[in-house]
């Protein structure tokens, strides 16, 4: 068989499941109480999950599609005599409610929906989309912009709850951690009557991605059933106790719905606001570190240049490490956003001439905010930039460590677009705001609503959302 070249592997999301771990996923299904009547496997690939099933519920008729003949053949070969039919189609023009008419309740859903997203087929020029449609119901510029991208799994997975509504069945699914989220969103915000888990897998050990993944369990509650109270989230298959139960309330998802519970009088809307750090894409130009009592550029050069546009630098690494002000040192052109920068000319010529000396570096710089803005801007610059204390937190590191940064000899520190952080003139307000966000009611706030698995997990949403005024107050 001849292999699926880069790009149709991506195109097709084809990331073949190990068969030691469909087997594993599908004695959990087992485990969790699945009896199936019927096996559907709406994207089978060379059939492992078909396998462990065949293995695990031996008796029971199985059924699966993909859309590659190759990986239907291999499949079928695989399974010979076994109680088991593989044909080859699309999941998105397969009519499921015809193929689910003909197969048994209760029904057992189990595979691994394609891995990539309708943003990434349409980059590769792919056809393989379903029908355009706005399935999230979008509303206005949302429903055409980037808010319109979605994994394929999710269009999948959504399109085969609405096939199975009203039945009897079992979902176990293996999908991203995001998905599994908006999968649950999904049955919330639409009042389907299911239960549901997460249990955290490998995805690079098993796949080769560093993508945070699950195995998504779904079932249907019996008539007259409550509603559950959220999803249970376990950290490995073989977990017998969640670590933490998700929730949805008033339509946002949270991480913890018991910490949730606990610390809703402290939502509102944090004063003074959270601001992100400077932002100018050169370092090479812009950040300077001190060496033997000079300034030495992330060029090796020296640089002579006014102490009016040097400010001391910490970066989110420094934040997040505890690190004093004193080796790194930044560049700042403006004051505030958009102000003209060729007055640096007269108030800062030798800056000016430096700057000018690298214009090709800094002309080149990919973000499109920089365009049609005065020359060797920045941005995330304005008062609150030069303010003398700041509480700080670096949004990449997946810990809630917040820092008081106090001025550098005399001078106030920058921080970098990795951190967040509140501004104060006064000393004594920074500490105040720093002892209530390090109190446990505040990391108690947090962790309810935070997303680990998230690329970039604490974010300025989420911290505004505490009201300081709320925490402060004495209990």
């Amino acid at each position: 068989m001849t292999a699926l070249s880069r790009p149709s592997r991506v195109e097709r999301g084809d990331w073949q499941t190990p068969l030691d771990l469909a087997r594993h996923v599908t004695r959990l299904a087992a485990r969790l109480g699945a009896r199936p009547a019927s096996i559907l496997e709406p994207t089978c690939g060379r059939g492992a999950f078909l396998t462990a099933a065949a293995e695990v519920f031996p008796d029971t008729l199985a059924r699966g599609f993909d859309i590659d003949p190759e990986h239907v053949e291999t499949a079928r070969c695989a399974l010979a005599g076994r109680p088991v039919e593989i044909a080859l189609g699309d999941c998105f023009e397969v009519a499921w409610e015809d193929v689910l008419a003909a197969m048994p309740d209760p029904v057992l859903v189990l595979g691994n929906p394609p891995w990539v997203t309708s943003a990434d087929l349409g980059a590769l020029g792919s056809r393989n989309l379903p029908k355009k449609s706005n399935f999230k119901r979008f509303r206005g510029l949302d429903a055409q912009t980037g808010k319109s991208n979605f994994d394929v799994s999710e269009w999948i997975l959504l399109r085969l709850l609405t096939a199975l509504r009203g039945r009897d069945f079992r979902m176990v699914v293996l999908c991203k951690s995001s998905v599994a989220r908006r999968v649950m969103e999904h049955v919330t915000r639409e009042s389907i009557s299911l239960s549901g888990a997460t249990y955290r897998i490998d995805a690079r050990g098993a796949f080769d991605v560093a993508t945070a993944a699950v195995v998504m369990t779904l079932a249907a509650d019996p008539p007259g059933a409550s509603p559950a109270r959220g999803w249970a989230v376990f950290d490995s298959l073989d977990a017998e106790t969640p670590r933490r139960t998700m929730g949805v309330h008033g339509g946002r998802l949270y991480s913890d719905i018991d910490r949730f519970e606990r610390t809703k009088d402290l939502e509102g809307q944090c004063t003074p606001a959270w601001r992100s750090g400077l932002k100018h894409d050169c370092a090479p130009v812009m950040e300077l570190e001190a060496r033997d009592g000079a300034l030495v550029n992330g060029l090796g050069e020296r640089v002579d240049i006014e102490d009016s546009v040097v400010f001391p630098l910490l970066k989110g690494s420094d934040v997040a490490n505890g690190r004093r002000p004193g080796r790194r040192f930044v560049l700042v052109t403006q004051r505030s956003l958009g102000e003209e920068t060729r007055t640096l000319q007269a108030d800062a010529p030798r800056a000016w001439a430096y700057l000018v000396r690298h214009e090709g570096k800094l002309d080149v710089r990919k973000s499109s905010i920089y365009r049609d803005k005065p020359p060797f801007s920045v941005f995330g610059i304005g008062p609150y930039t030069f303010a003398p204390y700041k509480v700080a937190i670096c949004g990449l590191y997946k810990k809630f460590s917040f820092s008081l940064v106090e001025p550098y000899e005399g001078r106030p520190v920058v921080l970098d677009d990795t951190c967040y952080f509140l501004p104060f003139e006064a000393r004594e307000e920074a500490e105040a705001a720093l002892r209530a966000l390090q109190s446990e009611e505040a990391r108690a706030f947090f962790e309810a609503r935070v997303f680990w698995e998230d690329k970039r997990p604490i974010g300025k949403v989420l911290l505004q959302s505490i009201s300081l005024k709320a925490l402060e107050r004495p209990l």
